[in-house]
């Protein structure tokens, strides 16, 4: 496999996902590639990608707090390109967030049900529970990795 196709195949996991696959095919660029700074126009030429869906596809990297732009190599030209931290998606990632807000939801469908302990409500207590205990586990989990991992002695 080659580096583009690398690229493609995350492209393709994160569609199958729900992101676009431009979204993808970027971000697994970015995380690949040599230079680590891309300007939009050798991210198109790498990938193929229109100069829109670049834009678009970076705008929302940039909200995820997945790249960030720094000057253009070379220090003289103006303009930007765009680069990832090697731990960008372990500090854009808040599952105790984004599981609490799920778990929360469950707990609004078992309200409207009224009866929790109902056979019908068994879904939603299941699907709650489980959210209630990702939400506390995976950020230990982060925490560990990042002690292993990303932390300097």
């Amino acid at each position: 496999m080659n580096e583009r196709k690398f690229a493609e195949e995350v492209g393709v996991v994160l569609g199958q996902m729900g992101m676009p696959p431009a979204f993808g095919r970027l971000l697994g660029w970015l995380l690949i590639c040599d230079p680590p700074s891309q300007t939009s126009a050798q991210l198109s030429e790498a990938l193929g990608l229109s100069k829109g869906s670049v834009s678009t596809g970076m705008r929302m990297l940039e909200r995820s707090g997945l790249v960030r732009r720094v000057p253009m190599p070379g220090g003289g030209v103006r303009g930007h390109a765009y680069e990832m931290e090697a731990d960008a998606l372990v500090r854009a990632t808040d599952p105790a967030t984004r599981f609490g807000m799920l778990r929360d939801v469950m707990d609004k469908g078992l309200a409207v049900l009224g009866d929790p302990e109902s056979d019908r409500a068994r879904r939603l207590r299941v699907t709650r529970d489980f959210y209630a205990f990702v939400s506390v586990r995976i950020p230990e989990l982060m925490e560990e990795f990042k002690d292993q991992y990303l932390r300097e002695d």
